[in-house]
């Protein structure tokens, strides 16, 4: 299986590159800066932003799936700290990739979206409803509502993948998914963990059309 994966330099996608090549798929990544991945086998890089929709053509070549770990980024991880993406990339980014994958007759994709995002928003700590309606960490969480509402429209085998609070502990966890916040979700998960969940829900056909939270258990 050949896949297109967006967003394969960042600290989750690095992960995901590494467990999709280690799974044995073919992976085509379009970035921003190609000296950001090391060439390897079973990997093939394009450079240029998954904005652009020339280039997400070209590198959507041959591929049966998609999977987008893209964020809004921050120029730090202070809340406040100022924008270094559109805040609205996310939701410009799947407008343009869903009618290409479409007619490439991509089949199935996977998003990693977050939990407190759309209907979740109720269930997360009020602290941090606080940060994200308070600070620039909201960004993220307003355009991850868009693209979902893009993605559930399209023709596309979907899956939106929530996890909770992110962590650089291993990948052994065992996974807990909330559907409809049932059962109620811990609150952190590994991000190699969330890693292996989203190559493998590729596969899952449980999982299309579903939105899942995705915590340690």
């Amino acid at each position: 299986m050949r896949i297109l994966l967006l967003g394969a330099t960042g600290r989750t996608g690095r992960y995901v590159l590494e467990k999709a090549l280690e799974d044995g798929l073919e992976v085509n990544c379009l970035v921003r800066n190609a000296g950001g991945l090391k060439p390897q086998k079973g990997l093939t890089i394009f450079e240029g932003n998954p904005n652009d929709a020339t280039k997400l053509e070209e590198a959507i070549t041959g591929c049966e799936g998609v999977l987008s770990v893209l964020n809004i980024s921050r120029h730090s991880d202070f809340p406040w700290s100022k924008l270094r993406t559109p805040e609205n990339y996310l939701s410009e980014v799947m407008g343009k990739l869903i009618p290409i994958a479409e007619k490439s007759n991509v089949k199935r994709i996977t998003i990693c979206s977050a939990w407190g995002v759309a209907e979740t928003e109720k269930d997360i700590p009020k602290w941090f409803k606080w940060i994200i309606d308070n600070s620039n960490v909201g960004a993220a969480y307003r355009d991850h509502v868009r693209q979902e509402d893009l993605l559930s429209k399209s023709r596309l085998n979907w899956t939106i993948v929530r996890p909770v609070g992110l962590t650089n502990s291993g990948s052994n966890q065992v996974i807990r998914e909330s559907f409809d916040n049932k059962p109620k979700p811990s609150l952190t998960v590994s991000r190699k963990r969330v890693a292996k969940y989203l190559v493998e829900s590729l596969t899952n056909e449980r999982l299309i059309f579903k939105r899942v939270v995705i915590s340690k258990e």
